[in-house]
C-alpha cells in the first residue's frame, strides 16, 4: 500500500519571512513551559538568525521589485532576495539551472536592485 502526499497550496518566503513566522512560534513554545522546542525547529530558528539580512518588509520590497523583471520569476526573486548576491558570479550561481543566460546588462540590472537594499 502506497500513501501519496497531495501538495495543497505552495508560498515561497523569504529568510527574513521565516524568521519572523519561526519568532512567533519560538515565543508560543516560549510561553509554555512543558512544551520544549524540537531539534528541528530549534535548528530553522538558528539558522534563520544567522542569515536573515534584511527585515521582512524590505525583502517582501526587494522581491516585488525583482518580479517585475522579465526574466525573474518569483522563486527565482526570493532566492536572490536571500542570497543578496554582490557581484555577476554570485549572481550567475543562482540562474545555473535556468535554461538561458542572462548578459551583463540583464544582471547588472538586478544587482543594482539588490544594492539598494543590501
Amino acid at each position: 500500500m502506497t500513501i501519496f502526499k497531495e501538495k495543497i497550496s505552495e508560498e515561497y518566503l523569504t529568510i527574513s519571512e521565516a524568521k519572523e513566522l519561526l519568532s512567533e512560534v519560538e515565543m508560543e513554545r516560549a510561553a509554555d513551559e512543558e512544551r520544549e522546542l524540537r531539534y528541528e525547529l530549534a535548528r530553522a530558528i538558528e539558522h534563520v538568525n544567522r542569515f536573515a539580512n534584511l527585515e521582512p518588509e524590505e525583502s517582501r520590497e526587494l522581491v516585488s521589485e525583482l518580479s517585475e523583471l522579465e526574466k525573474v520569476n518569483d522563486a527565482t526573486a526570493h532566492k536572490i532576495a536571500d542570497l543578496l548576491p554582490n557581484d555577476r558570479t554570485e549572481l550567475r550561481s543562482v540562474f545555473a539551472k535556468e535554461r538561458y543566460a542572462l548578459d551583463g546588462d540583464e544582471l547588472d540590472e538586478i544587482l543594482d536592485i539588490v544594492a539598494k537594499y543590501a
